[in-house]
């Protein structure tokens, strides 16, 4: 279900997917997917409205999407025996990371 948020950092009303929902005393977080800015923010409950009609069939300008058959790799560097070598990692570390944006860009 796409929602209607308002988003503090882009001081506008945006499309949204809700993923989850962190209740405390002073109310409700959303954690939310802005399916027209592919960002992630976090909304106070009372900022989150039912989407209209026409709006909902808009298709998102964003999609969450993921690197089939991609694996992290580092360079594993091993001080004693003075080699480096490149393996399987747990995460992707930043600097592959940027270099992936900025050859998206």
């Amino acid at each position: 279900q796409v929602y209607v948020v308002f988003s503090e950092e882009l001081q506008c009303w945006c499309r949204a997917l809700v993923e989850s929902v962190r209740c405390h005393a002073g109310g409700c977080q959303l954690g939310c997917f802005l399916v027209d800015y592919a960002r992630y923010c976090s909304v106070a409950s009372e900022n989150i409205r039912v989407l209209a009609g026409a709006f909902a069939k808009i298709p998102y300008r964003a999609k969450k999407c993921r690197l089939h058959c991609t694996k992290p790799l580092t360079l594993h560097i091993d001080y004693c025996e003075n080699t480096a070598k490149i393996g399987p990692a747990k995460r992707w570390d930043t600097a592959a990371i940027q270099h992936f944006r900025k050859l998206l860009e």
